[in-house]
């Protein structure tokens, strides 16, 4: 039973994996069932065993995505000295990330019109919204921020970081939407990092 569970976890890993490439070259409507199965190598019984449609399957790629994402921000934010500090770095490390294929095609053109903009937030808040809230809550324990604003703020924070990668993901020249989305996010950062001051650290 054990050993029936372990290789129909790695099957659905692999569905997931060959989804996210396909998903991230094609785009999810050009990426058909056929071309999943036949890439997969698997039958359409096979595939529907796992993810009842290719939008179930889109939808588990999409929070492997999330997932992966969240990964790096906490590697790029980690070695930083305080909780600002880390925000900062954590939301660089995402803007970094908007020109990935897979960010950019799954997360951000395709994720809203496929799942629908609030399964997309949902799951967007399951992994990002809950980092930049820690990152708040400990800058708050240090009085670098009111307690009572962390919640407002890490939302605030949130949709911004979103509008921005969709402002890079569209831009005619996305380097210099890129560089002009950083430094719009450092004066908005650094005000924020304002409102106490920094003896506090």
């Amino acid at each position: 039973m054990d050993h029936r569970n372990s290789r129909g976890e790695a099957t659905r890993e692999s569905i997931i994996a060959t989804g996210t490439r396909l998903f991230a070259a094609h785009g999810y409507e050009a990426a058909s069932t056929e071309l999943l199965l036949r890439e997969c190598g698997i039958s359409r019984g096979a595939l529907y065993h796992h993810f009842p449609s290719k939008e179930a399957l889109f939808t588990a790629v999409l929070e492997a995505t999330e997932k992966t994402i969240a990964s790096k921000i906490i590697a790029a934010a980690s070695p930083a000295a305080n909780p600002l500090d880390a925000l900062r770095a954590g939301c660089g490390a995402w803007l970094s990330l908007v020109d990935d294929p897979v960010v950019k095609q799954i997360v951000l053109i395709d994720a809203p019109s496929v799942v629908g903009w609030q399964t997309w937030r949902e799951i967007d808040d399951r992994y990002v919204l809950g980092l930049i809230k820690s990152a708040l809550g400990r800058a708050a324990t240090l009085g670098r921020v009111p307690a009572n604003m962390v919640e407002l703020y890490a939302h605030m924070l949130l949709a911004m970081l979103i509008e921005l990668a969709l402002l890079i993901a569209r831009a005619d020249a996305p380097a210099d939407a890129a560089a002009e989305a950083a430094q719009a996010l450092e004066q908005v950062l650094s005000r924020l990092a304002g409102v106490a001051p920094y003896a506090a650290w």
